[in-house]
């Protein structure tokens, strides 16, 4: 590789490493200039990037990938209230409509009343009988005078009180759709940021070769295995051995047979998943509907200790709680990771843990 290219490619990469800082993202320093390292160079020519360049590449894509994570999340609970708010208007709307159909049947029997009286010189047939000299007709009129008067005073309470109904509809339908749209926004937001960061995560592991995007991969394997071997060592799950109950073991199996489809944002399958969308149609499977984000199961579902935990239970990950895997026994989780990666068995000490909760407690 002669000189040139080595200072093209470093132009390169700095240029993208000046995008993703443009896109709002806590990055790490630049990556300094390429050092050979004659060990991993084909045909004896130098690498353009040693293993600590590449280990400083792999913490900023991760980083990309985690923050892209939790506006995944935004972006899912934004969608959750956007069906949910929908669904309410909808609601309102037929409630609407049925109130003023009764309004207007109300005014129809208003009107009907009062076009009888019309006929009647102003008086009700009732009234007319109470005025009569024979003594049966006057009790039978007065007795029909009562019920008339209670009658109209129903028709009108009735008519009142649907009116204020239909109001309340209204405005409650009102105050939805400004939700709604809030929501919209919400969304909007969360997908710009989150396409912005994959996007720009990309575009960063585009710059190396094939050789140094193969040492990436096995940069971060080395990672997360230097972390479940921490785990594991600390004694974590020493005491660890519950098994799985009725519901937990068939989320597993449903979780385990999703291995290999892909990661994708905001998908709840059959065909690829994000994290929390492989978690939440999982113990939808079995019968045990919990809420769809990561951040939501944390914040929702009963919590319990590691050493208690038993296959079926939910890992919540990273200080934001913006991950998720489900714990399949033997210190081993199932769980949809990132963009370019599909459903996998990954240690479950190989990210920070953040807690363990329990969606059948």
């Amino acid at each position: 590789m002669n000189r040139r290219h080595c200072a093209t490619a470093a132009i390169t990469l700095v240029c993208a490493l000046a995008l993703l800082t443009s896109t709002g993202q806590a990055m790490a320093a630049p990556v300094p200039e390429p050092s050979p390292s004659p060990s991993s160079s084909p045909a004896g020519s130098p690498a353009r990037y040693s293993n600590a360049d590449l280990e400083k590449v792999r913490e900023q894509i991760d980083t990309l990938y985690r923050k892209a994570g939790a506006a995944t999340d935004a972006y899912n609970l934004a969608e959750e209230q956007t069906k949910k708010q929908s669904g309410e208007i909808v609601k309102l709307a037929k409630a609407i409509v049925d109130g003023q159909a009764r309004i207007a049947a109300l005014k129809d029997r208003a009107g009907a009343q009062a076009r009888e009286q019309y006929r009647n010189g102003g008086l009700p047939p009732g009234a007319q009988l109470a005025l009569s000299n024979d003594p049966k007709l006057f009790l039978d009129g007065l007795n029909k005078v009562r019920q008339s008067q209670h009658a109209s005073k129903s028709l009108l309470a009735d008519l009142n009180q649907t009116q204020e109904d239909l109001e309340t509809y209204t405005q409650d339908a009102s105050a939805n759709w400004e939700k709604l749209e809030t929501t919209r926004v919400k969304q909007a937001k969360a997908k710009k940021k989150i396409n912005a960061r994959i996007k720009a995560a990309e575009k960063l592991e585009s710059q190396l070769e094939e050789k140094e995007r193969d040492r990436l991969r096995q940069l971060e394997r080395d990672a997360a295995d230097k972390a479940q071997t921490a785990w594991l060592s600390s004694g974590a799950i020493k005491d660890v051995s519950g098994e799985a109950s009725e519901g937990g073991a068939a989320a597993v199996a449903f979780a385990t047979a999703q291995i290999g489809k892909p990661y994708v944002w905001g998908a709840e399958g059959p065909g690829s998943y994000d994290c929390s969308g492989l978690t939440s149609q999982a113990w939808l499977a079995a019968k045990r509907p919990i809420p769809r984000t990561s951040q939501e199961q944390w914040r929702l579902l009963p919590r319990i200790d590691i050493q208690d935990m038993r296959p079926g239970d939910l890992i919540i990950y990273h200080a934001d709680a913006s991950h998720v895997g489900m714990y399949v026994g033997d210190g081993t989780i199932v769980h949809s990771p990132r963009p370019g990666r599909n459903v996998t068995l990954a240690g479950a000490g190989s990210m920070k843990i953040l807690g363990v909760v329990r969606p059948d407690k």
